[in-house]
């Protein structure tokens, strides 16, 4: 539910891999950047774009790159990109960006500079890279992404993915409901998602399934009442780790793309054109 600018900027390039985009001038888009707090769906966004796209979609994994033997590590990497490139078109998918490049700029001290060459090797081909290939990468923490990543050339855009909205809570209510088989109409949305202020995605889901443990241990059908009692015994991640957010807000907000609309904003209309 939700992240209607990240949708339409998506929308716009469905075509940009293919040839007739090519032809017309553009160039292939090299990626993109969905930072955000956890839970709030940067992942599910990456697997969203696969679909929307009709492409086939690659996961790399970083971690697993790094290997025991002298200059493995590198050649995994080596060996990653080019059956991405054998592949493409496609989209290719590395979640948690931050976590396999950490400790990036001690790399020299702590692993004999290993680390550091393989994301060298990786953002070389960012950097020049021609086929077709579309990086989707989240992350969660941006203090540990190596600032070589965030300069403009890299990814088309940085996006931001903030906890959903109040209309993007309602949403994401009818779409768990819908999912496990209820009707979205039978149960107060607009209660919920008020209740559910601070909550993300995840948080949402889970309050979701609570309440149908509940309804099922009780032998009936779930409520809204049931959702809403186990809204109360949550305390969201907003809560828990308000000053880390409010960094990332703060950061963001001079950096990088909001995902979403902001809550009062009027959808933008098309000027009439006299005859």
């Amino acid at each position: 539910g939700g992240l209607d600018l990240l949708k339409e900027w998506l929308r716009k390039r469905r075509a940009s891999l293919s040839r007739e985009a090519r032809e017309f001038g553009l160039p292939a888009p090299k990626g993109v950047l969905l930072l955000g707090v956890q839970g709030t769906g940067k992942s599910l966004s990456a697997k969203a774009i696969a679909n929307l796209w009709g492409l086939p979609m690659l996961r790399l994994d970083v971690g697993r790159v790094f290997g025991s033997l002298v200059g493995a590590s590198e050649a995994n990497m080596r060996a990653a990109i080019r059956t991405a490139e054998a592949v493409a078109p496609c989209i290719l998918w590395i979640d948690e960006l931050e976590k396999g490049f950490a400790g990036v700029q001690g790399s020299g001290v702590s692993d004999s500079g290993t680390t550091a060459r393989v994301f060298a090797t990786f953002l070389t081909w960012m950097q020049d890279k021609r086929a077709p290939v579309f990086v989707v990468a989240t992350a969660n923490d941006v203090s540990q992404l190596p600032p070589e990543l965030l300069r403009k050339g890299r990814f088309d855009e940085i996006f931001f993915i903030d906890l959903p909205t109040l209309p993007e809570r309602e949403q994401i209510f009818a779409i768990h409901l819908r999912k496990r088989k209820r009707d979205p109409a039978q149960y107060d949305l607009k209660t919920l998602a008020r209740a559910t202020e601070g909550f993300s995605g995840a948080e949402i889901e889970q309050v979701v399934i609570a309440g149908l443990f509940t309804a099922f241990d009780a032998g009936r059908e779930l409520t809204t009442e049931d959702m809403l009692d186990e809204v109360r015994h949550t305390v969201p991640l907003s809560v828990m780790m308000r000053e880390e957010i409010e960094e990332l807000r703060t950061w963001a907000q001079l950096r990088t793309r909001p995902a979403s609309s902001p809550p009062n904003a009027k959808p933008n209309r098309r000027p009439r054109t006299s005859k």
